[in-house]
């Protein structure tokens, strides 16, 4: 672990990878991706580990006016790059009143160049985000991409994760930033609920496919240790989970069905009308660098990866002290070819074998030609036009298939 430099060490030598406009050292270096962090919501859900706290004026005013400074630093100390993206993630961004979006928006465009184009998305919590005249006023601001937090199609389920909003909300919701002019939306949802089963869920996907998002998340429920959710499916908890076989089954035939009404299985969890696959997540998985700002917030550029202090005391410190003295990791040759194979094989155009060999100086197939071989017996990765690629029953137990493969365990 090392330090961050400080302001009197030149940005090259801190960041020589990154430092000026045009920035990135991913695949297609087309500017550098900005992940804005915002650490508040209404109420925690059950499932949820994500760094948030509830939202209420003094805190958020202490947030605001170190996040602008935090923009200003860093366009200083990359010297202006370009943006490929913008994304503001959560918590729950949609909480922030639009004027002080705006004056984000505008530190963001002065600090930073915005590409022509750019990608620039809000995630938004149904029951802070019913208004037309409020999505008009993000398109406004500059917005161009919505990811509603749908999460169900069942008010019962939502009561169970703890969700702040209702089933009717998130139609409204969805409705209300269409008739406002958001022609690039995508919904987030969650299978493998406690009681669920496989009809179930695909009468909820007929459903949304039915509403014509340009873009569906479909995440597994994950239980993080700590959480409610967890301890509630935990030994002596009230609520059960499917079965393996019947959540194996919701993942398969979900992804099937999606893809038979025309969305594209570009990534694990992640499905997209053609043209609207999310050009933010897509640059995390082709390893472009990508800075987040905000509490908890982590960046990865060039070899550094370094997370910013999540707690706001820290935070001020942090900022106000010039964006000196915080830890970063240092990413090792076998670091970075270990997360080309991770990341590539959660996408659907998988992992490109020749630029593998390139980078890493030895054939992979060759290397593992006794696991490959017995994966592709199992029907769990196929080898097409030069890439690996998991199958869907492969993406089932990616984690295994991708520890084993990457790192060799």
């Amino acid at each position: 672990m090392g330090k961050i430099y400080g302001e009197n060490v030149p940005v090259r030598a801190a960041f020589p990878e990154v430092a000026g406009k045009g920035a990135g050292t991913g695949p297609d270096a087309k500017g550098l991706l900005l992940y804005i962090h915002v650490p508040f919501c209404v109420s925690r859900c059950h499932y949820c580990s994500f760094h948030s706290q509830s939202f209420n004026q003094v805190t958020f005013s202490w947030y605001f006016n170190l996040l602008l400074q935090e923009i200003e630093l860093w366009g200083r100390r990359l010297k202006r790059p370009l943006l490929r993206t913008v994304y503001f993630g959560g918590g729950t961004p949609s909480l922030i009143p639009l004027a002080n979006l705006d004056r984000i928006m505008k530190a963001i465009r002065d600090a930073f160049e915005l590409g022509p184009g750019a990608e620039t998305t809000i995630e938004a919590n149904p029951d802070s985000a019913q208004d037309v005249s409020y999505f008009r006023g993000l398109l406004s601001i500059g917005f161009n991409r919505l990811s509603l937090g749908m999460q169900s199609l069942k008010d019962a389920d939502l009561q169970v994760m703890g969700r702040p909003h209702s089933v009717a909300m998130a139609y409204q919701a969805f409705d209300q930033a269409r008739r406002a002019g958001f022609g690039n939306i995508g919904l987030d949802l969650i299978w493998g609920l406690p009681g669920q089963r496989l009809k179930v869920w695909l009468d909820q996907l007929r459903i949304v496919a039915e509403m014509r998002p340009e873009h569906i998340s479909a995440y597994n429920l994950t239980l993080e240790e700590g959480t409610l959710m967890a301890k509630r499916c935990g030994e002596g908890g009230d609520l059960t989970l499917p079965l393996d076989q019947e959540q194996g089954r919701m993942f398969v035939y979900g992804a099937e069905y999606l893809e038979s009404v025309g969305y594209l299985h570009y990534e694990v969890s992640n499905f997209a009308r053609m043209g609207f696959m999310s050009v933010h997540n897509s640059g995390y998985w082709d390893g472009s660098d990508y800075l987040g700002l905000g509490p908890s917030a982590v960046s990865t550029l060039g070899r550094r990866r370094f997370t910013v202090p999540r707690y706001m005391d820290e935070y001020d410190a942090y900022v106000r002290g010039g964006l000196v003295g915080q830890d970063f990791e240092e990413l090792t040759d076998e670091d970075l070819l270990a997360e080309m194979v991770m990341l590539s094989l959660r996408t659907g155009k998988g992992l490109d074998l020749k630029e593998f060999r390139k980078r890493a100086g030895f054939d992979l197939i060759k290397r593992q030609e006794q696991l490959i071989t017995a994966l592709h017996r199992e029907n769990l990765v196929r080898i097409s036009g030069g890439r690996l690629r998991l199958t869907k029953n492969g993406m089932l137990v990616s984690n295994v298939i991708i520890k084993r493969l990457a790192f060799g365990d």
